[in-house]
């Protein structure tokens, strides 16, 4: 029979282990979320288009979506979960328009355009635009330590634009608009996906979100690309997979599991890892430049995020 000593140090042990996992795979998760920057860059080198690079994407990924949607739907046939109203199913169907295929889209469209660094570091400002929407459409208002959090991150993204703009001229606007555009409707997305959250749980909503993007996805490609789209090299069919499975597929859950072991506030915060892994694995996988620019702004945008991260709702 365990004495108490031993009993509180098994479950004190049990613990660490639990935050440490989640720990790990925040950070992991956050990594290889940002490398898919880095793995649409490798495919841009054969020669296709944003397209088709979200169109192969969604079809190495939907498979995984629509088995674990799948493995939701039978939970609800045997009334382990309350089944979805009308609304609901519309709203996901909306959200997954929104902030799976119309986000990504943009955003692969401005990675031909700019650096994974700069890409990065835009799309890490959707928390802001969070605050900025909520601020204009629910009337919320902003502090001064919310300004103070919003100058630093566009002060840092302004810097790391003048660095793009040195290096790869004046198509850096246009690249720019793109992520902005895609950072705006994931920002959307997460406002209106809060209340759909509370009722059907985020991975049903993950499920059935990702799923309707990818038949979205799916439509756009063949419509415009026929069933030639499909001949590409074969170094793209790798890519994809890599890109689908790794950067997509993986991180996905690997972030849903550390927020059920540490929470979604320390897991947002561990995600502030991806934008710096980002600069490096540029630099070692493109040979993109690392300058003094490139690390003041992302010293910036992240001290921003961390501000905002740190203030309640109301602070």
């Amino acid at each position: 029979m365990s004495s108490p000593s031993q009993t509180s140090s098994i479950q004190e042990s049990s613990s660490l282990s639990v935050f440490w996992s989640g720990f790990l795979l925040a950070c992991l998760g956050s990594i290889l979320f940002s490398a898919k920057a880095i793995v649409t860059k490798l495919t841009y080198r054969y020669g296709v288009d944003a397209l088709t690079v979200i169109g192969f994407r969604m079809m190495f990924s939907l498979p995984f979506f629509l088995a674990i949607a799948a493995a939701q739907a039978y939970k609800v046939k045997r009334g382990q979960l309350a089944p979805l109203s009308g609304r609901d199913s519309v709203l996901v169907a909306v959200l997954g328009f929104i902030g799976y295929y119309l986000s990504s889209y943009l955003d692969f469209l401005g990675l031909q355009y700019i650096s994974a660094g700069l890409e990065r570091l835009i799309l890490f400002l959707a928390p802001s635009f969070v605050l900025l929407i909520s601020a204009v459409w629910l009337k919320r208002r902003i502090s001064l330590a919310q300004w103070l959090a919003l100058l630093l991150s566009y002060g840092g993204v302004a810097l790391a634009f003048i660095h793009d703009l040195s290096f790869a001229g004046s198509n850096v606007l246009l690249g720019s608009s793109f992520v902005l555009a895609s950072a705006i409707t994931y920002a959307t997305y997460l406002i209106c996906s809060g209340e759909v959250l509370k009722r059907i749980g985020s991975t049903r909503l993950v499920a059935y979100a990702m799923s309707a993007s990818g038949i979205y996805v799916m439509i756009h490609f063949f419509s415009v690309k026929g069933w030639e789209g499909m001949v590409q090299l074969t170094p793209v069919y790798w890519l994809s997979l890599v890109h689908a499975v790794v950067n997509t597929v993986l991180p996905t859950f690997m972030v849903m599991w550390s927020v059920q072991r540490i929470g979604a506030p320390m897991s947002s915060q561990l995600g502030m890892v991806g934008p710096v892994s980002i600069l490096f694995l540029a630099w070692w996988l493109l040979g993109e430049p690392i300058t003094l620019l490139q690390v003041l702004g992302t010293a910036l945008v992240l001290s921003g995020m961390l501000v905002l991260s740190r203030l309640r709702p109301g602070k």
